[in-house]
């Protein structure tokens, strides 16, 4: 599973217009996220009418397509107040609250084999969010979604679920959806 962003993806919600169109002007592919921090109304209008419900959708990071209109500022403006007429354009991931004495719970590294990188860490960041990270790649926002269980950011289909021991997890086990890797505190 993943949080995949390509350059376009990062410059269309961080609403680097400049950027955007340098990529596409050298092959990139504009998706609906690129189209509505440009302000393309009348193509995010017609992915909406061939696909309904296109517009509750995610980019990079879970953020909203909503949010990335906001990102075009003024150019994006006719994007923005069209997406505020859809129901769940700017719904945000699902996310139980998981207070800092519940987090604690999960805090660790958990191991799945035997090589330098075979293990998951889980800790807080500087936010406050709980996070998964593999090695040194780019940690994930978990977002509880029930008991033990948690959606990693970007990946909403994929569930993490600890095991406990008591107040202490023992293992947590990732499905996509079928169980694809179990690792050990």
């Amino acid at each position: 599973f993943g949080d995949w962003e390509s350059a376009l993806g990062a410059a269309s919600h961080m609403g680097r217009r400049d950027i955007a169109e340098f990529l596409i002007a050298h092959g990139a592919r504009p998706d609906i996220f690129t189209h509505a921090m440009l302000g393309n109304l009348d193509v995010v209008r017609a992915i909406v009418e061939a696909q309904p419900d296109a517009h509750r959708g995610h980019g990079p990071h879970g953020i909203t397509l909503m949010r990335h209109a906001r990102a075009g500022r003024e150019r994006a403006a006719s994007v923005v107040e069209y997406l505020e007429s859809l129901e769940g354009a700017d719904d945000a991931t699902m996310s139980l609250e998981t207070p800092e004495p519940m987090q604690q719970r999960y805090l660790g590294t958990y191991r799945f084999g035997a090589g330098a990188t075979e293990f998951l860490r889980v800790y807080i960041n500087q936010n406050g969010m709980l996070m998964m990270q593999r090695a040194e790649e780019t940690g994930r926002i978990l977002h509880r979604v029930g008991t033990d269980t948690f959606a990693p950011s970007g990946a909403p289909a994929v569930r993490v679920r600890f095991e406990m021991d008591g107040d202490r997890a023992r293992s947590l086990t990732v499905h996509d959806p079928m169980p694809i890797v179990t690792a050990v505190r």
